[in-house]
Formats: C-alpha cells, structure tokens, sequence
C-alpha cells in the first residue's frame, strides 16, 4: 500500500458518520378501486424504499446508481426527511431522526439540504438571484438584512457566481449551469453538514457537467460536507465519488469503494449498467445478453431476486429466495447468489470471479 492510500485509510478511518441509514423502508399507499373497497380490499402498496443500509461520513461523496424508478430519489428525500420512513432507522451524528416532529424537524432539515435536478423549474423566475439565496435565512429567522446579505454573497462566492453582478438579477438571465450553481448556492446558504445532489446536472449540457461536479467535490472537501450524489449516469458517479451503491427496485444491489465498483463490477446489473456507458473504442467492449423487460413495478415486487425476472443467469433459487449482501475482504459487497450464502447451499466463491463467470458464460 502506497503512503498516499495509507493517510486517505487513516483519514476514512477517523472521519465522523454524519448520516446512517438502517434497513430503512418508506412504502406508499395507493388507491383502489370502488369495487375492490367495497368488496374490502387493501389498497396497494408501492415498496419504493425497501430496506436499505447506507452509511455516509464526512467530506465524502456517495453516488448512488440506477435505473429510473429504482427508487433513488426516494432514499433522498427520506433522508432528508421529505417523505416520513415507513420503518427502520434514520440517523443523525448518532441520534435517532425518523420520526422527530416540529421544531426538532426543523432544526434538522438546516443541516440537511437537498439540489434538485431541474435547474429551470427549482428557482422562483419571480425573485432575484439574491432572494433566491436568501429565502432559507428567513424560513429559519436567521440574522438581520445586512447579516442575510453578507451570507448571501459568501454563498455565491462560493459557487463561483459574482455577487456583486448577479445578486440583483433573475434566473431567466443565467445560464442552465450558473442556475444550477445558484441552486447549490441556496443549499449552502444554511450552512448544512449534509447534501443531498439528485441528478445535479443531468439537465445541463456535457461542456459545463464537469465544472458543475468538481464544484460539488471543491465544496465537500472544504465544508466537511457529506454529499449523496445521485444519478443513473454510472459514468459521472465515478467522477467525484469515494463509495458507490446501485440500487435496483427499492434494494441495494452493489456497493463499495468507487474504483472497486466501477472497474470490477460484481452483480450482473451493475455490469450491464458499465457496459452501456459509449465508449470511442471497442478494444475492452464486453459483449453481454441483453436484458429482458423493464423494471417491475414497486406495487409488485417479485418473490427472490429482484432482478431475476430480467437476470440472464437465473436460476429455480434466484426465483425463490433473496439474497443476502455478501461483503468481501475489500468491503466490496453484492446481493447475488452466484456467491452463495449460508443457507443456499451453493458454494462461496471469491469476490470477483463473478466476471470471469459472466464472461464465459457459466453464472448458472
């Protein structure tokens, strides 16, 4: 191990936990229809949020992956307390938050701020951009006009917009990046602990994407933030991001060190999530069987597996059981069968041999 990887372990190591989330749930209640409630039937349920342990530290970015409807931006807003948890744990620098109410509600969502993904919809085009930035100071009773002022530009300082140009300007006369920096600006105004970033620049053009992120790293080193990036581009994740975790239907599937991830992938999704990223050159292209059908929806969750309904290498069990996360020496953890588990009966195989398996074609 180099003396660079040894000082960034150590740091890891002491880094405070500033947001845990344990087996948390957070199911919606749908509506049924008028015979069926006669008849008294249960309304559906959509498990959007379905179990999910995450931990994020200080000064770290965690991306969070998937496709659209896997419940990504779910975990979000239950993190930040937007949407109440059905059960499990959410917690704080150690104190339990799941189900805090008022003012204690309050005092917690100025620590954590969320940025949205649309920067065209999320800023009020009625206010200035120093209103804007502002309107969290007042919500939360917080100093005098001059003291709002002086926060203010220090927040758009800090996302590299000028104050002095832009602070009595409207949205309609920025661009898509400089709207999303004001954006980031309004999170950081509060001064939080903890961002949530749901698909931060996925509706801006690929020339400003990278500014947009370094940004987002810039400000997590320098602020101690703990950062939740969210996005179903696997290849901006890989970017800015220490751990990554891939979510599919409500679960995580994968998760571990970012370099880990994303250049072993181990569950058969994440690896067809690398393989659809473009690539110039088809020297290291894998070609893999295509995955059938979309996925399921969260009011009918199939028994097992997940992903066995679309998984080219699913076996009787997969369709049966599901599987436990499984954690390697390395951290590097996967919710698959071809590693067995205890009460399988199929063999524990090394982390990492599920790409040679997928390779030569022999996962079942």
């Amino acid at each position: 191990m180099t003396a660079e990887a040894t000082i960034l372990k150590n740091i890891d190591a002491e880094a405070a936990t500033v947001i845990e989330a344990r087996d948390l749930k957070t199911h919606f209640q749908g509506r049924s229809g008028i015979v069926s409630a006669l008849l008294g039937a249960k309304p559906p349920v959509a498990r959007a949020l379905d179990g999910v342990d995450l931990c994020i530290k200080e000064r770290r970015i965690v991306g969070l992956v998937g496709e659209s409807g896997c419940g990504k931006s779910t975990l979000g807003m239950s993190l930040v307390r937007m949407h109440q948890p059905t059960s499990g744990q959410l917690l704080y620098r150690g104190e339990d938050i799941t189900q805090i109410e008022g003012k204690r509600l309050k005092d917690y969502r100025r620590e954590a701020q969320i940025i949205f993904q649309d920067p065209y919809s999320s800023l009020n085009p009625r206010l200035t951009i120093g209103q804007i930035v502002e309107e969290p100071l007042l919500i939360h009773g917080i100093g005098n006009a001059a003291e709002r002022r002086q926060k203010v530009a220090r927040a758009l300082d800090l996302v590299r917009i000028p104050p002095a140009d832009n602070i009595d300007r409207f949205p309609s006369d920025l661009s898509g990046g400089q709207r999303q920096r004001v954006a980031i600006a309004r999170a950081l105004v509060l001064e939080p602990k903890f961002i949530v970033a749901d698909e931060p620049v996925s509706m801006l053009d690929v020339s400003i994407q990278a500014s947009v992120l370094e940004l987002l790293d810039e400000l997590s080193q320098k602020l101690g933030l703990a950062v939740l990036y969210i996005s179903h581009d696997i290849a901006t994740v890989g970017y800015i991001c220490d751990h990554v975790a891939v979510m599919y239907l409500g679960r995580i599937v994968e998760e571990g060190a970012a370099d880990d991830v994303l250049t072993s992938p181990l569950h058969p999704y994440t690896r067809h999530l690398m393989a659809a990223i473009p690539r110039v050159s088809d020297d290291k292209k894998t070609e893999l069987p295509e995955l059938s059908g979309d996925v399921p929806s969260p009011m009918n969750v199939p028994p097992g597996c997940r992903f066995a309904p679309r998984c080219p290498y699913a076996t009787e069990l997969c369709h049966r059981i599901e599987p436990e996360l499984i954690a390697g020496q390395s951290g590097q953890g996967v919710r698959c069968h071809i590693y067995g588990s205890e009460d399988s009966g199929l063999p524990r195989p090394q982390l990492g041999q599920i790409t040679q398996a997928a390779d030569a074609g022999t996962l079942t």
